[in-house]
């Protein structure tokens, strides 16, 4: 995983806890890192599920309650460090619609090892989106914070509902976006 999600997510922590709590979760993580990342670097995924694990037994809430939220920050974050993979975005469903065949691509040209999840579009509606979301991780809360992040970033009134059994035996997440009428 690439290290500016390491890094967006200790400021993350530091900004809504304390920097003494991004040390201590750093502290008793046993992270073979040893807590230390660069935004270029790439570090197993493992590390951050430590880190958050710690997080959510230092402050009660519940892991996938913390992902989701980071991963609504992490939107905001991505886009103010790369304002150019907005660059002629008017809406959710163009921006979520080009991740897998537009942003990742640049992406992969910014950083060529990363390990990216995939995406599949369905729709039969101008008012409704739907994601079929892969990754070798665990972290469809991220992914569903994110896209949130992403509704509350062009202020639509959008509904997100998801559930993970895509199909027997796939691992994949099914997020269903729908416009308000």
């Amino acid at each position: 995983m690439k290290g500016v999600v390491f890094t967006e997510f200790l400021e993350y922590v530091e900004e809504c806890y304390s920097p003494e709590m991004a040390d201590k979760i750093i502290a008793t993580s046993s992270l073979c890192s040893y807590g230390v990342y660069t935004s270029v670097g790439t570090y197993p995924h493992q590390e951050l599920v430590k880190l958050i694990s710690a997080l959510s037994t230092e402050t009660g809430r519940q892991v996938p309650d913390l992902i989701h939220a980071f991963g609504k920050h992490l939107f905001g974050r991505l886009i103010r460090i790369y304002p150019m993979f907005l660059t002629g975005f008017s809406s959710s469903f163009e921006l979520l619609r080009s991740v897998q065949d537009q942003i990742h691509v640049k992406v992969r040209k910014l950083y060529p090892d990363a390990e990216l999840p995939t995406f599949e579009y369905q729709s039969n509606h101008p008012d409704q989106l739907i994601i079929i979301y892969r990754s070798k991780r665990p972290f469809k809360d991220l992914a569903a914070g994110m896209i949130e992040g992403c509704i509350e970033h062009f202020g639509e009134a959008i509904t997100l509902t998801w559930d993970s059994s895509v199909q027997p035996g796939d691992a994949g997440v099914r997020f269903v976006l729908e416009r308000k009428a």
